[in-house]
């Protein structure tokens, strides 16, 4: 059995001011229907341009190469109204920001319905009863009175919430989730992430879950896959990652956590360097400029994907030095 969401060797290259550079740079992986996966890595690494490839919403001149197979269906190739029957109907997503998600100038209830209007064909008044039961079972507070509500009237929290719910609005088969606690303070993160979690166990809906928080993604995804510079280095099972991270970027990573215990006026450990920019990128690794165990190879291509344990890759040549 194929599995839900497959991308194969994805690159995407975007125009800037020095010209075009690649910013995805082989991205592979596989998602099952029911399953989780966790793209994880500072910002700037590829995760949203990831998001933003599979529904069809890159900026303007990108220029797409490699697969991405939504349910047998290969969507590389469809132009916008064809990929729009699939977004927000098949495909949900979950903006990081929901205040610029949302539109302003309409009522919480007019655009969780607006999916419904589009993809289900229904009339008003049926749009604004599911509205207000999905506002219900996003447990939004005072879910009916929010209805007629804007955007501006909602809290960051509860906005999310309403996002959520335009997200699930036809029942996606995939909801691609991109940092959707980005600015909630840690209590509102666990019941968002929480809802999240109880609705796809609901309809056994895929979850690809956006974020820069290892900690969120130790709970809430079954795979996780580590990218840096536009390239997934390091990725597993979520236990087998965390229990043995093997790439030196996934164990910068892990060693700048912030962990209960540790004596007040400690320091936390920081990777030294930044991210290259698009037209930064060397030849080979792009982390050797910032990697302890760098050698000559490293700096002359990209290193090939090993094999750390079953169903465990890393992107390293030294993966073995670094778990030492």
């Amino acid at each position: 059995m194929s599995a839900l969401l497959e991308v194969a060797d994805l690159q995407v290259t975007l125009p800037t001011a020095q010209g075009r550079f690649a910013a995805l740079r082989g991205v592979s992986f596989a998602l099952d229907r029911g399953g989780t996966l966790g793209l994880a890595g500072e910002s700037g690494c590829g995760k949203s341009l990831t998001a933003l490839a599979l529904m069809g919403l890159l900026p303007d001149g990108a220029e797409v190469k490699g697969s991405i197979r939504f349910d047998g269906r290969e969507l590389t190739v469809l132009d916008d109204a064809a990929m729009g029957t699939l977004r927000g109907d098949r495909i949900g997503m979950v903006f990081q920001e929901p205040m610029t998600a949302l539109n302003p100038v309409h009522t919480i209830g007019r655009q969780i319905g607006e999916s419904l209007r589009l993809h289900r064909k229904v009339d008003a008044a049926a749009s604004r009863a599911e509205a207000l039961r999905l506002l219900e079972r996003v447990r939004l507070p005072q879910a009916r009175e929010r209805l007629d509500a804007y955007p501006h009237q909602l809290s960051g929290g509860q906005r999310q919430r309403v996002v959520i719910a335009i997200a699930l609005a036809c029942g996606p088969d995939l909801l691609v989730a991109d940092e959707p606690t980005t600015a909630l303070d840690t209590t509102v993160q666990r019941e968002v992430l929480d809802l999240l979690d109880e609705l796809r166990r609901e309809s056994d809906m895929a979850l690809l879950l956006i974020s820069h928080n290892l900690d969120v993604m130790a709970s809430h995804v079954q795979r996780l896959a580590v990218m840096y510079a536009g390239r997934i280095v390091e990725a597993g099972g979520t236990r087998d990652v965390f229990d043995a991270p093997a790439h030196p970027y996934t164990r910068g990573l892990f060693a700048a956590r912030p962990r209960l215990g540790l004596p007040r006026g400690t320091r936390l450990a920081t990777i030294a360097g930044r991210v290259p920019a698009l037209h930064e990128m060397p030849a080979g690794c792009a982390f050797a400029a910032r990697c302890a165990l760098v050698i000559e190879s490293c700096r002359a291509a990209p290193p090939p994907v090993e094999r750390a344990a079953d169903a465990h890759e890393v992107a390293c040549p030294r993966w073995r030095e670094a778990v030492r």
